[in-house]
C-alpha cells in the first residue's frame, strides 16, 4: 500500500485536466434518502430540486408496461447528441472507464440534455481493473500509481479515483454508476473482502450502485453482497437475470454472439418480456449496431 507517498498524484492531461490532482479522503457512505426520485433528482441539489429545463425541449419519454417504465439507450452516444436526445431516454457515459471527462464537461452534458433524461456513469477502471489489463493502453495516468489500481483495493490511489469519478457523476447527475468487475476479479476471500471495504465506506451521492461481475460468481452470493452492500445486479439477460430484485433493473446487451450480433426480433420481444412488469428497467444496447437495435426496440414497445 502507498502509504508513505504524497496524497497528490499527477494525472496526465485529459479534456484540459490540471497535471495536478489533489486527492481528498474517501468518507463514509450517507445513503440515498428514502424515496428519492432518482432519475431527475439532481446530486448533491436540495430534496425536490430536479434537472427540468425550461430551454430544453421534453425528452423522448420511457415507455411504461405493466406499471413501471422501461428506458432505452445506449452505451455511447454513437451519433450526435442531438440526435441522440431526440431518440433515446437514457445513455451510458462508458467512455468514461478509459478516461474520466472533466467536471465540467460532463456539466455541459447535462445542461443540453432534455428534461427527465436519465444518465448513468462506468467507473473509471482505476477502481476495478489491475493496471496490467490490456485496456489501460487508452489510459490517462502516472506510472508510480499503477501497482495499485484497481480490485478495489482500499488504498490512496483508488480513494483518489473513486473521488474523481464521483465528481463526475454527481456534474453529470448521474441515476446510477455502473462497477464493471474483469472476469480475472473472482469470488475469492482477498476479493470479497475488498469489495465489502470498498463499498460499505466509499462515498455515496443520490445515485445508485450498479455492480457487473463476470466469471463464475454464485447467484446466491451475488445476490447477498447486494442485499448487504445496497447495489444493483448489472446483467446482460439473454447471459443470466439479475441474482437479486433490487429497485430497478440495469441491462447492458453486448450481443448473444458477441459485439457483432444483431438481435432477432424475436430476441426483442424476449427482451420487452423480461422487461415489462418489472421493476424501473432500463435496456442499455452495447452492440456495434446498437442505435439501430435500441431503436428497433423501442418501437415494439
Amino acid at each position: 500500500m502507498p502509504a508513505a507517498r504524497s496524497f497528490t498524484t499527477r494525472l496526465l492531461p485529459q479534456d484540459g485536466h490540471s497535471n495536478r490532482i489533489s486527492r481528498g479522503p474517501m468518507t463514509e457512505p450517507a445513503g440515498r434518502a428514502s424515496g428519492l426520485p432518482v432519475l431527475l433528482m439532481a446530486v448533491g441539489c436540495p430534496r425536490g430540486e430536479t434537472f427540468a429545463s425550461a430551454n430544453n425541449p421534453a425528452s423522448i419519454p420511457a415507455v411504461q408496461r405493466g406499471g413501471a417504465h422501461i428506458h432505452v439507450g445506449c452505451c455511447g452516444f454513437g451519433m450526435t447528441q442531438a440526435k441522440y436526445f431526440q431518440t433515446f431516454s437514457c445513455v451510458e457515459i462508458d467512455s468514461s472507464f478509459y478516461n474520466l471527462p472533466r467536471p465540467d464537461t460532463a456539466a455541459a452534458w447535462r445542461a443540453a440534455a432534455p428534461a427527465g433524461f436519465a444518465f448513468a456513469l462506468k467507473a473509471w477502471q482505476v477502481i476495478t481493473h489491475p493496471a496490467t489489463s490490456p485496456t489501460y493502453r487508452r489510459t490517462r495516468l502516472d506510472d508510480r500509481d499503477r501497482e495499485y489500481c484497481g480490485n478495489f483495493g482500499f488504498n490512496p490511489t483508488v480513494r483518489w479515483a473513486w473521488n474523481e469519478t464521483f465528481a463526475v457523476a454527481k456534474a453529470l447527475g448521474a441515476f446510477l454508476v455502473l462497477f464493471q468487475c474483469p472476469a480475472s476479479f473472482r469470488p475469492t476471500p482477498e476479493h470479497l473482502d475488498r469489495l465489502e471495504q470498498f463499498f460499505a465506506r466509499a462515498k455515496r451521492g443520490k445515485f445508485y450502485f450498479g455492480w457487473e461481475p463476470r466469471g463464475d460468481w454464485p447467484p446466491e452470493l451475488i445476490a447477498r453482497l447486494c442485499r448487504e452492500l445496497d447495489l444493483i445486479h448489472v446483467v446482460d439477460p439473454f447471459r443470466g437475470l439479475p441474482a437479486w430484485p433490487g429497485p430497478i433493473r440495469y441491462y447492458r446487451l453486448h450481443g448473444v454472439t458477441g459485439a457483432r450480433h444483431k438481435f432477432t426480433t424475436d430476441e426483442l420481444h424476449q427482451l420487452k418480456a423480461w422487461s415489462t412488469g418489472r421493476p424501473e428497467t432500463y435496456c442499455l444496447f452495447n452492440n456495434i449496431g446498437m442505435t439501430a437495435d435500441a431503436r428497433r426496440f423501442a418501437k415494439l414497445l
